[in-house]
């Protein structure tokens, strides 16, 4: 596919052999048969295309299986299909690899058993990409919205990103040729050509504001370790610099390694912040009069006041503001198609969002419930390593959480880059091999995108304001309305017109959850935007905005 980069070049790379080694197609593995997000079980019929080439391809290239993708880059030095999931998880234990054995039943083989233990990549990427930094501000969302709410409202935003993501993952089966969000906005959209580069506008920037989100937090990370000893501009730098080195490998499975190192130290840093906010005496800023009135005329004292629903006088505009905080956390569909498109059976994807959603859940419940009962209302910060009155306890927990401040930007910087190097060299021999052109352009687009996060985080005074301005613009379509279009789509071309009725009971259903699906991606795009803008003129009228380019420390 060739998108908004000309024509396409032909698809077999320059050294592949007519003759290469022909790899099966398992049903599911290629998205002949489908997987029903309704019914949680493999469908019986053959599932429809959704819609035929994309504009730039032929339907014999649009329609190219994953096996045949696989068996196109088997003699390339680098090879993408890598990612996968283990089939059983139990079956590789060691112990019940023994007790099998000993039963004479059927066992992985020992080539499988290697692939297990390098087989996590797609798992990796999940629980790096979703466990990361802002699990600190639940408790800040928890005290606006009062802890019941709060809780309730994990919980339903979970399970809507999980069903979502199934959906897109289905959508992805039919398609194995997507190799990003914008494949798949196009063709949910009948092709239309301004759709793919709208898609990719929102796509791009999106991403690089993430970027640059990083290279703030990493400066606050490295001012709050170092007590300020550098000028902040120079933190920045220094964590571009860092990040752009950590960017360079070209495969998700390469990336993963870091991942898993990510998501396990973040979660030893929320541990530890949880632990920290229970063992100390009192929070940070803690004033034990309970009548005590801060700077602002608000009453902040008193032992640390607990909501189980919000506050009497709760602005709508702050009420939103805590549950798009919740949201956005959740939201991460963007990268899916991206991930999908590098494993080598897309069919196991289900297993890895599965386990990320569940420890989701269970992780952000505890940390933000706990965080938020020891340091209550009044003492509250987003992040929550603000609201402990140790520094040494803060610096420590916040120091477990230095690998997810890399890795996250790193994350979605090679997604970008790899929508862009993919469409120029797709078909060269620079894409799957070893090439001087091949690694400095991709060198050159990391960097570029790095050099332009670190810009606009360092230029836009009301940076935090307007990450959110663009969430809401961006992931109300990429989070929501995107997936209820692809779930008509696809019912659409399984069983035609009228197809609601065909189904029944699940038909109606469908609908139904897929309305509401695309009204919440809505309700984003214009009360989240409303909420953003709202908060940025707040902030212009309070002089709450620093300067560009700035030295100021901004440690916590």
């Amino acid at each position: 596919m060739a998108l908004g980069f000309g024509k396409k070049a032909p698809v077999v790379e320059a050294n592949t052999p007519a003759a290469a080694v022909h790899m099966p197609d398992p049903p599911l593995q290629t998205g002949v048969y489908g997987y029903d997000v309704e019914k949680q079980t493999r469908a019986e019929t053959k599932l429809a295309r959704v819609g035929g080439a994309v504009v730039g391809d032929s339907d014999a290239e649009s329609a190219m299986s994953v096996g045949k993708q696989m068996e196109l880059e088997a003699t390339n030095s680098i090879k993408y299909r890598t990612c996968s999931w283990p089939k059983v998880i139990g079956s590789f234990s060691p112990r019940l690899l023994h007790s099998n054995r000993r039963l004479g039943s059927q066992c992985p083989s020992r080539a499988e058993e290697e692939d297990f233990r390098s087989s996590l990549p797609t798992a990796a990427l999940l629980f790096a990409e979703y466990i990361c930094l802002a699990i600190m501000s639940f408790p800040y969302s928890y005290s606006v919205l009062g802890l019941v709410p709060g809780l309730i409202l994990t919980v339903v935003v979970a399970a809507l990103v999980l069903y979502t993501s199934l959906v897109l993952w289905e959508f992805c089966l039919r398609h194995p040729e997507v190799r990003d969000v914008c494949d798949l906005g196009q063709m949910l959209f009948y092709g239309w050509n301004w759709v793919w580069w709208v898609t990719a506008v929102m796509f791009i920037l999106n991403n690089t504001f993430i970027q640059g989100l990083h290279v703030l937090t990493g400066a606050k990370y490295l001012n709050t370790m170092t007590n300020h000893s550098v000028c902040t501009i120079g933190f920045s730098a220094i964590m571009t610099l860092i990040s752009w080195i950590c960017s360079l490998p070209r495969t998700f499975d390469t990336l993963s390694k870091l991942a898993t190192l990510s998501a396990f130290f973040t979660f030893v840093s929320v541990l530890l912040a949880a632990i920290f906010a229970g063992i100390e005496a009192h929070p940070a800023g803690y004033n034990p009069d309970p009548n005590f009135i801060n700077a602002d005329g608000a009453p902040e004292g008193g032992p640390p006041l607990v909501l189980i629903i919000p506050a009497a006088g709760t602005t709508f505009v702050n009420g939103l503001s805590a549950f798009l905080n919740i949201s956005y956390t959740f939201i991460g569909q963007i990268t899916l198609p991206s991930f999908i498109a590098e494993m080598k059976n897309p069919a196991d994807f289900p297993k890895a969002l599965w386990a990320v959603t569940i420890a989701e859940i269970i992780l952000f419940s505890l940390v933000g419930a706990v965080v938020y009962a020891y340091t209550g209302t009044q003492y509250n910060t987003a992040p929550a390593f603000g609201s402990l009155g140790s520094v040494l306890y803060k610096k420590v927990a916040f120091s477990f959480m230095i690998p997810t401040l890399i890795f996250l930007g790193v994350l979605y910087a090679s997604v970008s880059a790899r929508f862009v190097f993919f469409r120029i060299f797709e078909g060269t021999r620079h894409k799957g091999n070893h090439t001087v052109v091949g690694w400095a352009s991709w060198a050159g687009i990391l960097g570029l995108t790095w050099i332009l996060a670190f810009i606009i985080a360092e230029v836009i005074p009301f940076f935090s304001d307007l990450l959110a301005l663009m969430s809401s613009l961006f992931d109300s379509f990429f989070g929501f309305i995107f997936w209820g279009v692809a779930y008509f789509r696809m019912r659409n071309a399984d069983f035609g017109p009228g197809w609601y009725s065909k189904r029944g009971l699940r038909g109606y259903w469908g609908t139904f959850l897929n309305v509401v699906i695309i009204l919440i991606g809505l309700f984003m795009l214009t009360a989240g935007t409303y909420a953003s803008v709202d908060s940025i003129v707040l902030g212009y009228q309070a002089g709450g905005f620093p300067g560009a380019f700035t030295c100021n420390d901004n440690g916590i």
